[in-house]
């Protein structure tokens, strides 16, 4: 369910229009770089290496490209549909030996001293970091109430869950900041029957972040390794539907044999290893089983993951949804002692809204900065807990960005 609102209409879109005109010169790209452009406005940045260009590139299309569409909210937006996806390293090669490498790596729990675990954290503008994690950890925790994270300084939930928002929905009987069964709560018990913030659902439901950990460590090859916040019989009592809908998570080897030249150099082996197991008791395949077991256990995997995102603010909501999802991949693989590798990001309805334009405009004006690296100085690697983690295990050092830009939320 949700808030009915008047939609924009067609004098928000000339002054989009006229505001994005008056605009096209702020988002020109140097003289040296050559680029497509539409509407006077370039669609693309040449593919530099730092991996926020695809960010900025997104951007640049939209206000060059995106179709205005309303919304629910009233605000209107630019919009286009599936664009490619982002790809983020969640670690780097180590440069030469570095000044504080022994240290840094005393003080996290990082699996792979040859590499330097990195937060895709956006630096063309400061995001809020505190904010990510301890939203990230009340998703963890199955809270539904909005009141933890503003009593934490959080109030990135607050409009939803205000009274004049709940009251608006049709959730009169319910107290102030009671979400109802959002994020956390599917997380945690999916499935489980929702009656308010305060019951206790302990042992109800499904324990997706739990299943995800066992499949990791027991199942790494398994195709089923997901997470999902989409319960359509719950939508109707959530405060907000899931914006970030869908996660899967990959476990690949470095030194997996790849490619079909691997297959055929292998396959003359394959009626010895046959006749092999004709002559002993070993059940067929369990001698190929202990061998792939030792082989995870001297390589350990790299743990990717791809999140599906239906609705996807550019201007507030990605930049957070990027960091906080390559931040939970790294809390996994600390979980499951993995080494973190890519976050891919897929998006649907990738939109700027109308009153974020110049706020964004100002932000394609500056170049990226180092992703910061993150550590992690917990010392439980590879334990399966995903519980009980605190904000200050979860910090990171590097972090240069530009100034903030002040954008409203639409609620």
């Amino acid at each position: 369910m949700e808030p009915s609102s008047a939609v924009s209409d067609g004098t928000s879109a000339a002054h989009s229009v006229n505001f994005l005109t008056e605009n096209a010169k702020a988002l020109d790209t140097p003289p040296s770089q050559s680029t497509s452009s539409v509407n006077g406005l370039p669609s693309t940045l040449p593919n530099p290496d730092h991996e926020e260009y695809q960010y900025l590139n997104l951007i640049r299309r939209i206000l060059s490209e995106g179709e205005h569409r309303p919304d629910r909210t009233g605000t209107g937006t630019l919009s286009i549909f599936a664009p490619s996806q982002l790809r983020f390293s969640l670690s780097k090669p180590r440069d030469g030996d570095r000044d504080g490498d022994r240290d840094r790596d005393e003080e996290s729990s990082n699996p792979n001293p040859d590499h330097i675990p990195i937060l895709p954290l956006l630096t063309t503008k400061r995001v809020f970091y505190r904010a990510v994690s301890t939203e990230l950890l009340w998703f963890l925790s199955g809270c539904t109430s909005s009141l933890p994270l503003s009593e934490a300084g959080i109030h990135i939930w607050d409009g939803n869950g205000s009274r004049a928002y709940l009251d608006a929905l049709g959730f009169q009987s319910r107290e102030e900041g009671d979400l109802g069964p959002v994020y956390g709560f599917q997380w945690r018990h999916f499935g489980a029957e929702y009656t308010d913030c305060h019951a206790d659902y302990r042992g109800k439901g499904v324990d997706q972040i739990q299943e995800i950990v066992r499949k990791l460590k027991d199942s790494p090859f398994d195709r089923r390794i997901l997470l999902s916040a989409w319960n359509v019989k719950d939508l109707p009592t959530m405060a907000l539907p899931p914006c970030h809908v869908f996660a899967q998570f990959y476990v690949s080897y470095p030194d997996a044999a790849r490619g079909v030249d691997a297959l055929l150099s292998s396959s003359s082996s394959s009626s010895s290893s046959a006749e092999k197991a004709a002559t002993t008791t070993t059940a067929p395949g369990a001698e190929e089983e202990e061998e792939e077991k030792k082989r995870r256990k001297k390589a350990k995997g790299r743990l990717s993951c791809v999140l599906y995102q239906r609705s996807c603010d550019m201007g507030l909501g990605v930049p957070f949804n990027i960091a906080s999802y390559a931040l939970l991949t790294h809390m996994l693989a600390h979980a499951c002692d993995l080494v973190p590798a890519t976050l891919i990001h897929t998006m649907g309805d990738a939109h700027v809204y109308l009153d974020h334009v110049h706020a964004l405009t100002e932000q394609l004006r500056r170049s990226p900065t180092e992703f910061p690296e993150l550590l992690i100085s917990r010392n439980d690697r590879g334990s399966g807990v995903m519980d009980g983690w605190k904000v200050d295990e979860l910090q990171v050092r590097g972090y240069k960005p530009h100034g903030g830009l002040k954008m409203k939320m639409s609620v």
